[in-house]
């Protein structure tokens, strides 16, 4: 394993008791999450289990009409794969990473037998898919009550806060394909928040230069997003 990178930048990793950890330690193998990979539809076997470090992977769930608007969001704060344990293979979501970066997988198997073997790990593991059905809720009410701005600031926001720098790979098309809006949209939102100072755009990258700017700018389910996650690392 790389010196640079460590399990413990998974946030859910490191907040595992040393001795499961232990038991899960000699599993975990880091991979490189490009872009656009399927890490796996649901309509077919999960191997494994994953722990983003440096990556954002976005559930999606895929409509009739080809339409893959985002439900959920995961970073290093969590773990993609755990809604496994709630029987939830439904064939109409995709696990897409979104933003390109590393993790670590494990054989389900393994997770599994921690699941059921280790209370400690099972309570861990339930209580964050608690914070993905707020999340996804959350998103859901937003997307059908809030404007364009709103929702993407809030995406901007949320993915800003599983990532490791200020500048994010995003172009106005995937921000549009996510969100379940026009393109145009995205682009006119975009235009006015860089003409406010609080982003800059450029070649299919976001730079964030004033949080607070966007902060100010989003709708309440930002916070009640960020709130759940901070709850949960506590």
């Amino acid at each position: 394993m790389s010196g640079r990178r460590n399990p413990k930048q998974n946030r859910f990793l490191a907040r595992l008791t040393p001795a499961i950890y232990e038991r899960l330690l000699p599993g975990l193998e880091l991979i490189a999450l490009p872009r656009d990979c399927d890490i796996y539809h649901k309509a077919g076997k999960i191997d494994f289990v994953y722990f983003p470090i440096s990556s954002i992977v976005a559930v999606v769930k895929v409509l009739m009409d080809g339409a893959a608007p985002e439900v959920a969001t995961i970073g290093d704060d969590g773990v993609v794969g755990a809604d496994i344990f709630m029987c939830a293979n439904s064939g109409t979501s995709r696990v897409v990473v979104q933003s390109a970066g590393f993790g670590y997988r494990v054989k389900m198997s393994v997770v599994k037998d921690l699941f059921e073997t280790e209370p400690a790990f099972r309570d861990l593991i339930l209580r964050y898919i608690h914070t993905l059905f707020i999340q996804s809720a959350q998103i859901a009410a937003c997307n059908r009550y809030h404007n364009v701005e709103q929702q993407v600031c809030r995406f901007i926001l949320t993915s800003l806060d599983r990532w490791a720098s200020n500048r994010i790979s995003l172009t106005h098309q995937r921000v549009a394909d996510l969100l379940g809006v026009r393109r145009a949209g995205v682009s006119e939102v975009s235009a006015n928040l860089a003409k406010h100072g609080y982003i800059k755009y450029h070649r299919g990258c976001v730079t964030v230069l004033d949080r607070t700017g966007l902060e100010k700018s989003v709708c309440e389910c930002y916070k009640v997003i960020k709130g759940e996650i901070d709850s949960f690392l506590k």
